[in-house]
């Protein structure tokens, strides 16, 4: 799932992470970054943790709730 728009997951990936933390990188005119989803957490500090783990900077990354699909 990571890599992946938040739109582009199906119904049943949407409830399994539904109420988890993910992190998506901010759009800038420099970076021009996707939305997609580059770490997943049961908690903001476990999305912070991934995104270092994997050399990213988290001030980069804007943090939200995956809801659920309906």
């Amino acid at each position: 799932m990571l890599g992946r728009s938040p739109e582009r997951l199906s119904v049943p990936e949407r409830i399994a992470l539904a109420g988890k933390f993910i992190a998506l990188e901010i759009y800038t005119p420099q970076n021009l970054a996707e939305r997609r989803i580059e770490a997943i957490g049961d908690t903001l500090e476990e999305c912070v943790r991934t995104l270092i783990a994997r050399g990213l900077k988290p001030a980069g990354f804007e943090f939200t709730r995956l809801p659920p699909p309906f």
